[in-house]
């Protein structure tokens, strides 16, 4: 028995194992505290040191990653300080590929529709439809139409004349019209893809835009319409905003605009075409087994593709974000402006400033990117999993709650879904893509809500509906609020039903 114990000292001594002892990782409070840390240090960069959001995000990521990191923690963290570097980098060129080039894709297809006056076109081609007397209606349609490919606050300034000259006209408050078309325009710019919020949670998630468009479709339209027509309605009688005494009223010779039918059409073809690709790529996935991982789920799609029919591809292919939105870009190009004889240079011009505003969207998502990747490469991600699995916090509920609390907290729609994505990505694995949509949808509700003074668009409201800071907090706060809380229920609602949905 000496002997064998001997032997086995004098092995161990003889391969080192004596001087490794064993590892203890990380304790789940640690990295809790980290992840409470992380947040705050984030909100304190934005709020207090007013730090760009883009650069308060790889900063936040840095506090994480040092945080875990071997040296910091006595070897017990993942990450090594000569690595944080890299994860960095890597965390930006992951999420940029796809994410950079539908922004921008998006911009030149959004300011391409502005310039050629589609916005107007669509509005006033609605109001001939609906009729003045559902003037309401048609601004909720308009809202949640234009939306889609022209950013929030861009769609307001070109399309305050209108509201203006509705109100001129019928003797109406200008809220009674512009009210409802913020809401659609909220909504759609925040549970519709092209636009860059759900387009980014949707990549995070592993999720399809094609299921992320028809379910925030069925869920913000009701949702527009309690926002934008039912909330409004005591809102309007209660509070009186007269139009200015002059404002330019846009073309008086509507010939001039784009025809209702070609905006729609450009606008629809990139939506169709993404819904017919996710449909697609469904059908040849029918035989996959769902359990599968992330990355070999998406090898084994890519193979039975690969195998298809030319027909299959070709749909496959023209169904893909970037191929659809490239589509509608050119015909918009075309169309839109060498077509109506728009001078090149002038083209040129409008298209090269739309990416000005697009790059400060791409970095920012880039950023979250980073975030994303310091919080999985750290153990972060996994601790919060471990932590909301034992609670028995639903993920829909805990999706909402993380979007709330940094839209409240910083006032960005876009800052709190791209960090509610980081954050909440560990936890949908194993979702069914109508599902993960579903997360999708619920963290685009909870960055509508409670818009206030550090909401950028909480001041555009204020300065073009003409409302005092009270005013602005006794309508669009309101509506914004029941515009994230309806959006949130209808979710949990379709999240309950999908065992009996055809999905």
């Amino acid at each position: 028995m000496r002997t064998n114990a001997m032997l086995i000292l004098i092995g161990q001594q003889a391969t080192g194992l004596e001087a490794i002892p064993k590892q203890v990782p990380l304790s789940l409070t640690y990295l809790l505290f980290l992840l409470v840390g992380a947040v705050v240090v984030l909100l304190l960069l934005i709020l207090k040191l007013r730090i760009q959001a883009f650069l308060a995000l790889i900063l936040a990521s840095l506090f994480v990653a040092v945080g875990s990191s071997k040296e910091l923690t006595g070897g017990a963290g993942k990450l090594e300080l000569t690595q944080i570097g890299d994860q960095i980098q890597a965390g930006m060129g992951s999420s940029l590929g796809f994410i950079a080039t539908i922004i921008g894709l998006g911009a030149i297809f959004g300011s391409l529709l502005e310039h050629s006056g589609g916005a107007q076109s669509l509005a006033k081609s609605l109001l001939k439809i609906f009729g003045e007397k559902r003037a309401a209606w048609a601004m909720v349609m308009t809202g949640f139409i234009i939306s889609i490919p022209v950013f929030l606050d861009v769609a307001l300034v070109i399309l305050a004349p209108i509201l203006y000259a509705l109100s001129r006209k019928t003797g109406k408050s200008v809220l009674a019209f512009g009210l409802p078309l913020l809401a659609g325009l909220m909504v759609t710019h925040a549970f519709v893809p092209p636009t860059p919020g759900p387009v980014w949670v949707a990549y995070e998630l592993g999720v399809g835009l094609g299921w992320v468009i028809l379910f925030g479709c069925i869920v913000g339209l009701p949702t527009a319409i309690i926002g934008g027509i039912l909330v409004p309605k005591r809102m309007v009688e209660k509070l009186y905003v007269g139009p200015p005494d002059e404002f330019d009223e846009g073309p008086a010779d509507e010939s001039q605009l784009p025809s209702f039918a070609s905006v729609m059409f450009l606008i629809g073809l990139p939506i169709v075409l993404i819904l017919i690709g996710t449909i697609v790529k469904e059908y040849v996935a029918a035989g996959i087994d769902p359990g599968l991982n992330r990355a070999s789920y998406a090898a084994a799609v890519s193979a039975e593709i690969s195998s298809s029919s030319l027909g299959i591809k070709s749909l496959y292919f023209l169904g893909h974000p970037i191929i659809s939105l490239l589509i509608a870009t050119v015909l918009a190009l075309v169309y839109l402006g060498y077509g109506r004889g728009y001078d090149k240079t002038e083209l040129m011009n409008v298209t090269t400033r739309s990416l000005g505003p697009a790059g400060i969207i791409i970095l920012i998502t880039g950023a979250g990117g980073v975030f994303k990747g310091v919080m999985g490469a750290s153990g972060v991600s996994d601790a919060l999993r471990d932590v909301c699995q034992g609670w028995g916090i639903p993920i829909l509920l805990l999706a909402y709650l993380f979007a709330v609390l940094v839209r409240v907290a910083q006032g960005s729609a876009t800052v709190a879904m791209v960090t509610a994505a980081g954050l909440i990505s560990s936890l949908a694995e194993g979702l069914s893509q109508p599902q993960l949509a579903l997360v999708v949808v619920a963290i685009a509700a909870g960055a509508s809500a409670v818009s206030h003074v550090n909401d950028s668009g909480f001041w555009m409201v204020s300065r073009y509906m003409m409302m005092t800071e009270k005013q602005t907090f006794q309508t669009w706060t309101v509506i914004s609020s029941v515009v994230s809380l309806v959006g949130f229920l209808l979710a949990a609602l379709l999240w309950l039903l999908l065992p009996s949905l055809p999905f």
